[in-house]
């Protein structure tokens, strides 16, 4: 058994990472959300859900980061700008957003201003599709009912301006509590103390629950005692009311497919990529015969691989020509980035080692540490031959997706090269063989009666496809195609590309993409 509290704190850096935050803001804002709550005499299971919703706020980062990376190059810059913004204020627009962006982005204030102005339309399903993915999250994760229905109205705002469009009172207590927490926390790190009054003062009302924000200033200087000398990670484990929340070490799996999942909406290319890699590296641990704990980091490492991706834009991720010496630099980070992630929980300690080498190869040439052979475990050797053939066989921008031969001919090339280790690519490809049982074998069960042509239309919005594309796909008319995306979102209870992904992920209805999405028309 393990506390799953301890688990999903060190994951929290995941969402740090795609908002743009400072290294540990997540349980920073999830330690002032909880004492808050206790000031104000919550009972210990609201305490809970404040807790929980507090850590995961921007559970749902990734889920227009695609999306708004076409639109600004930057999503990390543009989502940080955006959660510092007021929009329902034009006043705060002109004031947060459009310097913030114009600074991050390098485009003129009047630039930015002018493509906020021309895509509006364009952006309107980002807090939609936020809450359509923390919901399916948190309800993944396993959370209680409160602290879905907390994630779920985490971009609502009290005047009622965000979504859904309820206000004051209808929105759940502890997401009220979370907002203002997380005002005065973001505050506190970006400008310091002394500016967080004035600021949760010019939000009450509008954004935040104008009750909420007098009672956390009246009480503010306990709540934010001794923050900048604690242990962020031991204090939030400390401040989880009894009973904690224990789960069976088999459930770990569960935690990191989810993850997983959020992490490949931040490319619609690479939609379940992670489990397919997961499963993949599973089979072909068995193969080898590796010990039992090696086969569990394996797999657990398939699904956690690309953590690190949240933290680069995801233009670096999409662009379809060869990438900049600076692209080529951002784009190798995510390696390291997830190291560090994983390894923030002391039982990963093994499956951060695995992360952090995926891309290693034998000859050195890989990344992040450039190690060689002798270095590399058995296990490395074996993820990354198995994130290396999945990547060649869905493709990427820029690179066609190749047919099941052709790839194992080139996986058997690198080997052959002294770049992948031969045992370990003869058992991934021995995986790939069309009568061994995986995650892509199942999906003829179609969920919420959806029809085949149905379930083929929400594998085409959930990698990204425009309606447009869809009608282009299928050889129909842009109308029809329409009306069958309107079918598949009534069918599936969700209403943006994001909530689609998720729920083709859960229902295992992903298949390798015949092509990624053209960014330009996408």
């Amino acid at each position: 058994m393990f506390r799953l509290l301890g688990l999903l704190g060190g994951l929290s850096a995941v969402t740090d990472l795609g908002t743009g935050a400072v290294l540990d803001e997540a349980l920073t804002r999830c330690v002032v959300a909880t004492r808050f709550a206790r000031g104000l005499g919550c009972a210990p299971d609201e305490v809970a859900d404040v807790l929980y919703a507090g850590l995961l706020q921007h559970v749902g980062c990734t889920a227009f980061a695609y999306e708004t990376g076409l639109l600004w190059g930057d999503d990390v810059a543009a989502t940080r700008s955006a959660l510092r913004t007021d929009f329902s204020s034009a006043r705060d627009v002109l004031r947060e957003w459009v310097p913030g962006l114009a600074a991050a982005t390098g485009r003129s204030r009047a630039r930015v201003l002018a493509r906020t102005l021309a895509t509006a339309r364009t952006l309107a399903p980002a807090p939609t599709a936020t809450c359509e993915v923390a919901r399916a999250a948190s309800r993944d994760l396993g959370l209680p009912e409160g602290v879905q229905q907390a994630l779920g109205h985490v971009v609502t705002a009290w005047d009622g301006s965000g979504v859904p469009p309820v206000h004051g009172d209808e929105i759940p207590l502890a997401t009220r509590i979370v907002h203002v927490a997380s005002v005065a926390v973001a505050t506190a790190l970006d400008a310091g103390l002394p500016a967080v009054p004035d600021e949760l003062r010019r939000r009450s009302g509008t954004a935040l629950d104008p009750a909420l924000v007098a009672a956390f200033l009246a009480g503010a200087p306990s709540t934010f005692e001794g923050l900048d000398e604690i242990d962020a990670y031991r204090a939030v484990l400390d401040a989880e009311p009894d009973p904690v929340r224990r789960v069976p070490d088999d459930t770990a799996v569960d935690v990191a497919r989810t993850f997983g999942r959020l992490v490949d909406l931040k490319a619609p290319g690479t939609l379940g990529h992670a489990e397919a890699v997961a499963a993949l590296a599973r089979r072909a641990a068995l193969t080898l015969g590796l010990a039992g704990d090696d086969v569990a980091d394996l797999a657990l490492a398939g699904h956690l691989h690309e953590l690190g991706k949240v933290g680069v834009p995801s233009a670096v991720w999409a662009r379809t020509t060869a990438p900049s010496a600076t692209g080529r630099e951002q784009a190798r980070l995510h390696a390291y980035h997830g190291e560090r992630i994983v390894g923030r929980v002391p039982e990963l300690a093994g499956v951060a080692r695995l992360v952090g080498e995926h891309h290693e190869r034998l000859d050195g040439s890989g990344y992040h540490r450039g190690l060689t052979g002798p270095h590399l475990s058995l296990a490395s050797r074996v993820l990354a031959a198995a994130d290396a053939y999945r990547a060649r066989v869905e493709g990427r921008p820029g690179l066609a997706p190749a047919a099941p031969e052709p790839a194992a001919s080139w996986l058997r090339a690198e080997s052959v090269a002294g770049r992948l280790d031969a045992d370990a690519v003869d058992a991934v490809l021995a995986g790939t063989r069309p009568d061994r049982p995986g995650p892509r074998s199942a999906p003829h069960v179609r969920p919420s009666g959806l029809t085949p042509r149905q379930v083929e239309v929400l594998r085409l919005v959930a990698r990204g496809l425009s309606n447009a594309q869809i009608a282009r796909e299928l050889v129909i008319s842009r109308r029809t195609a329409e009306h069958h995306v309107q079918d598949v979102y009534a069918h599936t209870g969700v209403s943006t590309r994001a909530g689609a992904a998720m729920f083709a992920l859960r229902h295992g209805l992903v298949e390798a993409p015949d092509r990624p999405a053209a960014p330009e028309d996408a």
